[in-house]
């Protein structure tokens, strides 16, 4: 092949690669313009049906904003009422901190239109408001606020006279024995898989899943792999998050970052009496891991993290919506970025996936064991269908995009205040969590070792390799206790 055929080839992908890009932009528009719609006829849609079976007339997170202002009074209002009713509350910024602005404030291509349309119309009275809001400011009469979501403000009501605003499991949740089972238990704890050797075991070991995932997500792949030694001397603890699998699913929680941590220090570290331990975490669970990293900084002895979701932020954009960006872009291709763009945007639809796929999750195990004639075990199925809406809208939000500007400080006093290993695995083929944010990882520790795995993404970098990494797992707890 000549040096002038390979140019013309070099310029024809180019322009390919440029038209399908433009193309890609083009069609994205049209499907996400048209999933506003869809989103907004959802939002009514359940807005009615909740009435109609729980008898309470909700207020959904897109359709209207509370403020909180200086007197610590919350005020509500429903969309073009110009009248906004009062709610006393005795809240504290700590605990609003902990809620991402992502839950009530997402972009989306109809109101960016609807505001473009606006705007100009707009321009003559905003001068006008300005001077007036100037002069209300000089005289003490205008006080700041923050917008927060009218369901969080109503879960934050509840739980602070200590009621669940609704029932212990929802119409559109599942009512079964396996996901309800945390109804029947005196403990108020997460659901720990424990496995420990018949002496007292000489160090432990915290496992972590991500998202949409369980503790089968290590004790179906690791616990069964790890060599006789490693049971003899560690004792293994999975835990299913807060909102998952076998777990507690309140319906009034927010699934913040401290709901989730604290609930994993009652249900491991005090429940079983843990003093110093290693963490292994994948994917979301790496979030969780650092902060009890932070908590705990003279107990862990290693800290391993697979495909951790670490953004780096640029200066001058807001942390949350940045990093949600980049998870959910609102992209029709590729098909990961659609799927996370449809989940992590529009809480309805995410709602009506929740409704066919999890409330009827034993039709769709029954189906997949029928047509695989039971031949291929279905633990991770069970983790992404076994959970609530609630459960996973808030902690995609709270925990990936919330947490966006703290992992920085974390990182940090993972760095400079604790001395254990930190081990970074990343799936080079991973289309959920981007390779560079391993090595981003690696930036802010420098001691950090990032291994990346061929051909392997974001599930196989465990899920049929689990005897590899089980080997590797164990060199690191080896050479943690040695140093």
């Amino acid at each position: 092949m000549g040096l002038s055929e390979m140019d013309a080839m070099c310029k024809t992908r180019t322009v390919l690669t440029l038209m399908g890009g433009v193309l890609n932009v083009a069609v994205s528009f049209l499907v996400f313009c048209f999933l506003d719609l869809v989103d907004l006829v959802l939002c009514f849609v359940y807005k009615v049906l909740d009435f109609c079976i729980e008898s309470e007339w909700k207020k959904p997170g897109s359709c209207s904003k509370e403020a909180i202002n200086g007197s610590g009074k919350i005020i509500v209002s429903e969309k073009g009422e110009i009248e906004s009713e009062v709610v006393c509350l005795s809240s504290s910024r700590l605990q609003l901190e902990e809620i991402s602005d992502t839950l009530y404030s997402r972009t989306s291509f109809v109101t960016e239109i609807s505001k473009l349309t606006i705007n100009e119309l707009k321009n003559l009275k905003f001068d006008a408001d300005i001077l007036q809001s100037n002069d209300k400011i000089k005289k003490g009469t205008l006080r700041s606020t923050i917008t927060v979501n009218s369901t969080i403000v109503k879960m934050l009501q509840g739980r602070m006279i200590g009621q669940h605003l609704y029932p212990v499991t929802r119409w559109s949740d599942c009512d079964c024995h396996f996901c309800n089972s945390w109804t029947y238990s005196t403990k108020d704890t997460l659901y720990v898989k424990a496995e420990s050797p018949k002496d007292k075991a000489k160090e432990d070991v915290l496992f972590i899943h991500g998202f949409v995932s369980s503790s089968a997500f290590w004790t179906e792949t690791l616990f069964p792999n790890f060599s006789s030694k490693a049971k003899s001397t560690y004792r293994f603890l999975a835990v299913d998050l807060l909102g998952f699998a076998r777990s507690p699913k309140p319906n009034d929680s927010l699934y913040t970052l401290r709901e989730h941590v604290e609930m994993i220090e009652k249900s491991v570290l005090e429940a079983y009496e843990v003093e110093s331990f290693h963490i292994v975490a994948h994917s979301l669970g790496c979030i969780l891991a650092l902060a009890i990293a932070v908590n705990h900084p003279g107990s862990v002895k290693s800290l391993t993290l697979l495909a951790p979701p670490y953004y780096q932020v640029p200066k001058g954009e807001s942390a949350t919506q940045y990093v949600m960006r980049q998870v959910a872009p609102q992209r029709v291709w590729p098909p990961m970025a659609f799927c996370a763009s449809v989940g992590g945007r529009y809480e309805h639809i995410a709602r009506t996936v929740s409704l066919i796929l999890c409330k009827n999750h034993r039709l769709w195990d029954f189906l997949f064991k029928l047509i695989t004639r039971n031949k291929i075990r279905t633990y991770l199925l069970e983790g992404f269908i076994r959970h609530t809406h609630i459960a996973s809208w808030h902690t995609l939000h709270n925990i990936i995009f919330g947490t966006a500007g703290k992992l920085d400080r974390y990182l940090d006093v993972v760095r400079d205040r604790l001395n254990c290993d930190v081990n970074v695995f990343h799936g080079k083929d991973d289309e959920v969590i981007p390779l560079e944010c391993s090595y981003n990882v690696q930036k802010r520790i420098p001691r950090a070792r990032v291994k990346v795995v061929e051909n392997k993404d974001h599930i196989t970098i465990v899920v049929g390799r689990q005897k590899a990494f089980a080997r590797e797992l164990e060199e690191i707890w080896k050479k943690s206790t040695r140093s």
